[in-house]
């Protein structure tokens, strides 16, 4: 197992500061107080501590499998059947209230077709991601940033699409 600098530094420092008290109590005379038979146990109890706390904190993540990648992608199409089911409600509520030719009845179609597709954007961004991490490495970055650059494009696309929708095109 190979040791993290950060280990061996913290190592190194407790046995600085101990072998620093030892030589302290030594030259005082209170060789009575700090007896260095009893310091070792404790020396060493603390080494193995602090090796034992730094090594557990350099646990890598679980890979990423096609299971995951499934998930992602049922969690995606559940975000849009929400969002799909939630804006048939939005323009429900508008028609009561107002009408057919309401403009309110306009403005719920628009925002439900934004948030729909705002969901698929979100939804496939995330399936993009899971896949990317099913890759070698060197490979993760530009895959990332290839769905990072599609996302961008999908939430313009639908801001745009809302905009023009919105002022009457």
């Amino acid at each position: 197992m190979q040791e993290s600098s950060d280990t061996r530094h913290g190592q190194m420092q407790l046995v600085r500061t101990t072998s620093y008290f030892l030589r302290y109590g030594q030259r005082h005379g209170k060789e009575s107080e700090v007896r260095q038979e009893q310091s070792i146990p404790v020396l060493l109890t603390g080494l193995m501590l602090c090796s034992g706390l730094f090594a557990g904190c350099h646990h890598a993540a679980a890979p990423v499998t096609e299971v995951d990648v499934a998930k992602a992608q049922a969690d995606a199409q559940k975000e849009v059947g929400e969002a799909r089911i939630e804006a048939r409600k939005d323009v429900k509520n508008a028609l009561k209230q107002d009408g057919a030719d309401s403009k309110n009845v306009t403005v719920a179609r628009v925002t439900g077709s934004f948030d729909v597709a705002m969901a698929n954007a979100d939804g496939d961004h995330k399936v993009a991601i899971e896949k990317c991490l099913l890759l070698a490495p060197d490979a993760q970055q530009p895959c990332k940033d290839q769905a990072d650059a599609q996302y961008q494009a999908a939430a313009a696309s639908a801001k745009a699409a809302r905009i023009s929708k919105l002022q009457g095109g």
